[in-house]
């Protein structure tokens, strides 16, 4: 006699945030690592102090105050007997353009999510939704590349603009023939470094993202199906 068994059979319902990990272009990392490129250099501020050593024994201090967007109109060498003096650079464009880009990123991140966690079914039905995502997310890889450089020698324009020789050459009293002026304590730079290091890699995160969104567009698969259809061979029908 045999005994019946009784099977029980769980459902299991995928959350929106576990459907993030099917998407086409995976556009959480892209988004902080955006958030990390544009929140290391905006809002940057730092000073240089600069001491003057005069010929007949007595020194003076100035202080180079620069912030962002790193205009030369706001980098200034202040104190009571020098008057305001503006350096030479201006790292404006390069690091708005910057942070602009950053910006685009991770709205253009949360706008995706939101398609993915819920018009997914309308994503992957459609042709234009791949190939638009595909398009835009590779002018982005352009975008961050060229940014990257630019704000990278942007950078470079103001650490030269501040260091000593910067320095010399733009004050009027560091001229003198018995006035010698050396930059003797130099502002912490680390996070303008680190935003340059997260423009590349956000070049290489949306340079990734770009291959997962081709995969899902007609283009990969009108050329993985022309790759593969001659080497079908019929399978002979059973006798």
């Amino acid at each position: 006699m045999e005994r019946s068994k009784d099977l029980k059979i769980h459902s299991f319902q995928v959350s929106p945030w576990g459907q993030v990990c099917q998407t086409p272009g995976l556009k959480s990392q892209p988004t902080l690592t955006a958030i990390f490129a544009f929140g290391t250099c905006a809002g940057f501020s730092g000073r240089n102090t600069v001491s003057l050593f005069c010929g007949d024994g007595r020194n003076d201090t100035l202080s180079a105050n620069f912030h962002y967007p790193f205009r030369s109109g706001n980098t200034t060498l202040c104190n009571h007997t020098v008057s305001t003096t503006y350096l030479v650079g201006d790292a404006s464009s390069a690091v708005e353009f910057f942070v602009g880009v950053g910006t685009v990123c991770f709205l253009y991140s949360m706008a995706a999510l939101l398609v993915y966690l819920g018009y997914m079914h309308v994503y992957k039905d459609s042709d234009f939704g791949p190939i638009l995502d595909f398009v835009i997310t590779a002018i982005l890889v352009f975008l961050w590349l060229v940014c990257s450089s630019a704000w990278a020698k942007g950078l470079q324009n103001v650490k030269d603009a501040t260091n000593t020789d910067g320095i010399d050459a733009t004050v009027a009293v560091c001229k003198g023939s018995n006035v010698t002026c050396a930059v003797t304590e130099f502002a912490n730079m680390r996070t303008l470094n680190l935003s340059v290091v997260f423009g590349y890699l956000n070049m290489l995160v949306w340079a990734a993202n770009a291959w997962f969104v081709y995969k899902e567009t007609r283009w990969h698969s009108q050329k993985f199906a022309s790759q593969s259809g001659p080497g079908r061979q019929q399978v002979p029908a059973p006798i």
